[in-house]
């Protein structure tokens, strides 16, 4: 009999889980996260309203798994890349200069560290609260799950105030983290010391390495098809180890979980397996886990404490001052309304007060109802603050950002090439060695051409070339190309065009995901073209019909069909490439993450869906 109310119970939460998406979507809610929707729609089934659902061992185990799988998820959304130096400092409209993202952030995030520990101490005099470290954790720490999706939204990803604003957050995340550690080592006795949380670490840093060597090895491809997909299973075994060794030296297991996903974000898996992840975790796993949050979540019990219905505003007086104040060093280079809209954004919290609250109940350094309260209160950010940052945020600034292209060498192929580029879409920049005088008058007459010494490694760096979205090499010597175009890849350029006209080197390049071009292979592959295919030709230089290639990244329509898509009026889907897939695109084809789409239509209305699909 009770393994049959388990299954009963589980069967609502799932049902639940299943139709919250859908009830936001024909609501029109969508400013709402969908996990806050599915925190509230546990508090409608659960103790706070019908109580249809009690918890027991099926949902107790899926709700923790749900629970470590968002700690690894959690992980894997940092994006390292962020920590690199800025690029080239561009002029803002106001004059003045953007400012270096990692120092600003660090500043921003020492003052809300500092900022947050004086609120804790507050509370702490007021009786709220016994514990000023748990409260320091609470305040200072930042949703990444609301931070990212807003940002992507608003097509802020790549400007220097979204690298600002996820920068800020992504140091908050791991941070916090890391001190949820050290607060369970310090306050917990039954638990490790916290230098035994060392061992989790090295291990880390060998699991990393192994990581790396064995990452690209041709067997591991091959068993990554069909029915083994060892790299899921890779995935799996790396969490459950980590976890365990987690558990074993006394920590959280969610600190095990959250370094698994920190290791697979270095590794810098394909998207398609990112994808997999993305869609188990947050498909089946984590629904259950934020559906039971609300189950178990008794907001009558808050109300009748007028202790607890007094700390909700303040709390969120407390949060958004922590955030607001120190981001306001922000307006030496931006107005209040960004800088507003900023601090609000920031001031989001959801997952990480969740694992604070639940571990200060476990502890009993909370009672239950203080974790209500606090769980209770980063639902309301988490509903409030997009909204308000999309109310306050200038739309000016939000405009999308140009993509940055260099291009090394000036000659006959890329001085025209630059100057066609020359969009709101693209940014190009030539990169040339001192010439002649004679020469240097024709050039920049009609071009913009930045002069440098010579193309040796020093001189690059000391112009922050490889910081542009795209390098085009095309110096008069192929092994020059060559060593820039593999030195550009290794300092994480995402896209490398080099001239290479020997067979040999092109081969090696092609290996190392650098795309390679020459004179010789362009000038025979045209002709033979135009002899057997006039039609096409035409079609690729003719302005206004010629193909573009787009990459998705607008999560907004991943699984989308293009008989839904809302942008197809002057554009023609050619072919879509999927991996190593080739797709010939029809009504029910659904547009996917990272899908590299083949596009034709009128250069205006390309660069418009260039705009909303890939920033």
């Amino acid at each position: 009999m009770e393994q049959h109310a388990s299954v009963i119970s589980l069967l609502v939460v799932v049902t639940v889980a299943f139709v919250t998406p859908i009830l936001l979507h024909r609501l029109r809610l969508n400013y709402i996260p969908v996990v806050v929707a599915e925190i509230i729609m546990g508090l409608v089934i659960g103790k706070s309203g019908f109580n249809v659902v009690h918890e027991d061992m099926w949902l107790s185990t899926l709700s923790t798994l749900g629970f470590i799988f968002l700690m690894f998820l959690s992980g894997l959304e940092i994006d390292f890349t962020a920590f690199r130096g800025s690029k080239k400092p561009i002029t803002l409209p106001n004059g003045k200069k953007e400012p270096n993202t990692f120092m600003v952030s660090g500043i921003i995030f020492v003052g809300i560290f500092i900022f947050s520990l004086g609120l804790s101490y507050l509370f702490v005099i007021a009786g709220f609260i016994e514990n000023a470290f748990l409260m320091t954790l609470i305040i200072s720490t930042i949703s990444l799950g609301v931070v990212v999706p807003t940002l992507k939204e608003a097509h802020l990803m790549k400007t220097n105030i979204g690298q600002i604003i996820l920068l800020v957050a992504v140091v908050a995340d791991l941070v916090t983290m890391i001190l949820m550690a050290v607060f369970v080592s310090i306050y917990d006795p039954g638990q490790g010391n916290t230098w035994l949380l060392l061992i989790l670490f090295a291990a880390g840093v060998v699991l990393y390495f192994v990581g790396k060597v064995f990452k690209n090895r041709p067997l591991l491809e091959s068993l990554s098809k069909g029915t083994v997909q060892i790299g899921t299973r890779a995935v799996f075994m790396l969490i459950i180890v980590l976890v365990g060794l987690s558990e074993t030296v006394g920590a959280e297991n969610i600190l095990g979980a959250f370094l698994a996903g920190v290791l697979v974000s270095l590794l810098s898996p394909n998207q398609e397996l990112v994808h997999k992840l993305d869609s188990f975790g947050y498909g089946f796993l984590i629904p259950i886990f934020f559906v039971m949050i609300g189950v178990e979540l008794d907001i009558w019990s808050l109300f009748a404490d007028k202790k607890l219905l007094l700390l909700i505003p303040l709390l969120l007086l407390g949060l958004l001052l922590s955030k607001v104040v120190p981001v306001y060093l922000l307006k030496i280079w931006y107005d209040t309304k960004t800088v507003l809209a900023s601090g609000f954004l920031l001031t989001s919290t959801l997952s990480l007060v969740i694992a604070a609250a639940t571990i200060g109940e476990r502890m009993e350094v909370i009672t239950p109802e203080m974790s209500g309260t606090l769980i209770l209160v980063a639902v309301i950010t988490s509903i409030f603050t997009p909204i308000a940052f999309k109310k306050l945020f200038p739309l000016e600034v939000a405009a999308a950002p140009k993509v940055r292209i260099a291009f090394l060498g000036a000659n006959q192929v890329t001085l025209p090439v630059s100057r066609e580029l020359k969009s709101g879409l693209y940014e190009p920049i030539l990169y040339h060695t001192k010439t002649e005088k004679s020469d240097k008058m024709v050039s920049n007459s009609l071009f913009d051409i930045v002069e440098i010494f010579d193309y040796s490694l020093e001189t690059i760096e000391k112009n922050k070339i490889f910081q542009n979205e795209i390098i085009v090499i095309s110096t008069g010597h192929d092994q020059t190309n060559a060593d820039l175009a593999i030195k550009a890849k290794e300092l994480g350029v995402s896209r490398v065009i080099a001239r290479i006209e020997s067979p040999e080197l092109e081969q090696s390049l092609r290996e190392k995901d650098i795309e390679v071009f020459s004179s010789f292979m362009s000038t025979k592959t045209l002709l033979r073209a135009l002899i057997e295919t006039p039609s096409v030709i035409n079609i690729l230089t003719n302005q206004e019909t010629s193909l573009h290639e787009i990459r998705m990244q607008n999560e907004q329509f991943d699984g989308m069909t293009l008989r839904r898509f809302p942008f197809t009026g002057d554009v023609i889907f050619v072919r879509i490439f999927r991996g190593k897939d080739s797709i010939v695109p029809h009504g029910d084809t659904e547009l996917l993450l990272n899908d590299r789409l083949i596009v034709t239509g009128s250069k205006e209305y390309v660069d418009e869906l260039k705009r909303e699909l890939e920033f």
